[in-house]
């Protein structure tokens, strides 16, 4: 895969079945070179693969979120197709014209039908009226009261909060906001009765500060929201179905205590007695993203579950009757999953394939293929590092194309962010990129990452409490992985090494070169680089304090030694920065931090700065900066590690 293979890119999102179980609702994702945007269209596909899947809409901007009415007829949606911003629309099954349903000034998202199909529920930002005036030079100063006030890649929140609200689906009156107040409300469902609204939320008086969420009921036309949960715990995505009183949600431990497995759980409407159905897994029931909200089949609950690289799906029964069983296995990573009819879809990546549509192993959709044919992908190899404590890593190794096992390659480290995430079996054109250009790719789950047991996620914690705290068992292991791949693979040219990786895997790249000088190269992305300004600056500021276990005013000791900046004297390897300047995860302070120390120090190090993008620049960035990104990176390790393979066979080195 080029750089510019990143404009032939599609992929497949958010299934969703059809109530008789017959047909889905797919959204197919592209992107458009010319005006450097992203596109989407909704397709139908039939279940039994009878006739061929159908484009839907017209896809001219971004359709997306299809969700069917409870009789199947219709199809509400999410689009900008007429507004700078994502309205609701509703369109007949058979044909015809779209309604647009609301025209609000921030953009419509989690759209969800009453159970009769008359109103649909939805949530937006609300915004304060200073937004009012256009000319930011003449608005008043925004006041701040909560620390959760910002948000990456969304901007100010403090002064937009996301609320509830219900539009009639006949678009006879304008949508009506249910919800108010300083507080963050989310992830909306129907009681049976239609009557009544469940949803997420923290409403108590020191939410931003007190790490919880609860489930609250409200009155579909109003009034006051009940709270429905115990307020100890992190309630989220919460789904109903007809003939029940269970709300199915997601479920973790609240306050400080993270890392934690994500559980699947339901809550009883009446009490809110909390029933966890998935402990036994000892497994992350959910992902960072998440995915969607547990989708009900049947007196069934389907849910995530990270498993060594792969995302795979399970059933368990509401009840609390029997374990969790899979449904969705394999070396593959599940993106998107519905139930409905006792039908599951959903859509799934594997190592040289974007997101498809499938049903039972059975592909449907065919998004993906003309960009697979063209881009040249190879297929990552699993295998095992061993650390040096003796505990075993999950990693892969990609090749690059025309293989030639008698040459030296040099070799690329790259490290997840996170740390509560995982690599795996998915497509990721990363990896397909730096192989393309020559270089034998690594990449690993060292500890600390999520798809393994509590205990794995949890071996970095502290050092205030807990565990030894970054830069750690999980350093031991990146370098583990590097000298197995060294001595098993003969092709790995030890003398040319670089390692990169971006958000937590900037902050190890740029810890792994305070601490070694074996690598010839190295680029931190998007890094935390010093832990204790981290705190202050991050939209997740909780999050150095559930690493460390203390607060910088009880012991500031913990986050001096964890921050790589401390040992930038140590640093000789030549370093890229890379950082986003809109990045409200790890604000770009924290690239500029390191780049002055390293300048000061006379090291080699260069600063790139991309305009107008958030941490999630590699991702859903502009698709030119993710194609110049790519450039920038070919560029800075060509520089030192010399791609070209070598014409001296390993064998030869070897003896």
């Amino acid at each position: 895969m080029l750089p510019d293979d990143v404009y032939g890119l599609r992929w497949a999102s958010d299934p969703r079945v059809s109530p008789d179980g017959r047909t889905v609702a797919v959204v197919e994702n592209w992107i458009d070179r010319e005006a450097n945007e992203y596109r989407s269209a909704i397709w139908l596909a039939a279940l039994d693969g009878a006739e061929p899947p159908r484009r839907f809409t017209a896809g001219t901007k971004v359709d997306m979120d299809a969700r069917w009415s409870p009789d199947g007829t219709k199809l509400a949606f999410a689009s900008n197709r007429e507004t700078k911003r994502r309205q609701l629309f509703v369109i007949p099954i058979a044909g015809g014209e779209p309604l647009r349903l609301t025209d609000l000034a921030e953009e419509v998202t989690a759209a969800t039908w009453s159970p009769d199909g008359t109103r649909i529920a939805f949530l937006s930002r609300v915004r304060d009226p200073a937004y009012e005036e256009e000319d930011e030079h003449r608005r008043p100063p925004r006041r701040l009261t909560r620390l959760s006030y910002k948000l990456d890649s969304v901007g100010w929140t403090g002064d937009r909060r996301t609320h509830l609200f219900v539009v009639p689906a006949d678009g006879s009156e304008p949508a009506h906001q249910l919800t108010d107040g300083d507080f963050e409300d989310d992830g909306a469902a129907w009681v049976s009765d239609a009557k009544r609204l469940v949803f997420a939320s923290g409403r108590h008086e020191h939410w931003d500060v007190e790490l919880y969420w609860d489930l609250y009921a409200i009155d579909a036309d109003g009034g006051e929201p009940e709270r429905l949960t115990g307020g100890d715990a992190w309630v989220m995505a919460p789904a109903t179905t007809r003939g029940s009183s269970l709300i199915a949600c997601r479920w973790r431990p609240g306050g400080f205590d993270f890392p934690r497995h994500e559980q699947t759980a339901v809550v009883d409407a009446a009490t809110g007695e909390i029933r966890v159905l998935t402990h036994s897994l000892d497994r992350n029931c959910g992902q960072f993203p998440p995915i969607r909200d547990p989708a009900w089949d049947g007196d069934d609950v389907v849910f995530p579950v990270e498993d060594r690289g792969n995302t795979h799906l399970y059933r368990v029964a509401a009840d609390g009757t029997g374990s969790p069983e899979p449904v969705v296995q394999g070396e593959l990573r599940v993106t998107g999953y519905d139930a409905a009819g006792g039908t599951i879809a959903y859509t799934a990546t594997t190592g040289t394939r974007p997101s498809e549509l499938y049903v039972d192993g059975r592909r449907l959709t065919e998004f993906t293929g003309a960009f697979t044919e063209a881009a040249a992908l190879g297929e990552p190899e699993r295998f095992t590092a061993t650390s040096g404590d003796g505990t075993e890593i999950d990693s892969w190794i990609l090749r690059p194309p025309g293989f030639d096992p008698e040459r030296r390659y040099p070799v690329l480290l790259t490290i997840h962010g996170g740390p509560f995430t995982q690599y795996g079996s998915g497509f990721f054109d990363e990896v397909q990129v730096y192989a393309r250009a020559g270089y034998v790719v690594l990449y690993s789950n060292p500890r600390g990452s999520s798809g393994y047991s509590e205990e794995w996620a949890r071996a970095i914690r502290g050092p205030g409490e807990g565990g030894p705290g970054w830069g750690s068992v999980d350093y031991e292991d990146l370098l583990a992985v590097v000298d197995d791949a060294v001595e098993r693979y003969p092709f790995c040219d030890p003398e040319r090494l670089g390692v990169l990786g971006g958000s937590y895997g900037g902050y190890m790249a740029s810890w792994i070169i305070g601490h070694t000088d074996r690598f010839r190269a190295a680029l931190s992305e998007r890094a935390v680089n010093n832990l204790l300004s981290e705190f202050g600056s991050s939209d997740f500021n909780w999050f150095t304090r559930a690493y460390a276990g203390v607060f910088p005013f009880e012991d500031v000791e913990p986050y001096l030694s964890m921050s790589p900046s401390t040992y930038a004297e140590n640093i000789t390897t030549p370093v890229l920065i890379l950082h986003s300047e809109n990045d409200l995860r790890c604000n770009i302070e924290q690239g500029e931090h390191l780049f002055a120390l390293l300048r000061y120090l006379g090291r080699e190090v260069e600063m790139v700065r991309f305009p107008a993008e958030s941490h999630e620049l590699t991702r859903s960035g502009s698709p030119l900066h993710r194609v110049q990104r790519f450039e920038l990176v070919l560029d800075w390790f060509g520089r030192y590690l010399n791609p070209s393979p070598t014409a001296e066979p390993a064998s030869v080195k070897q003896a």
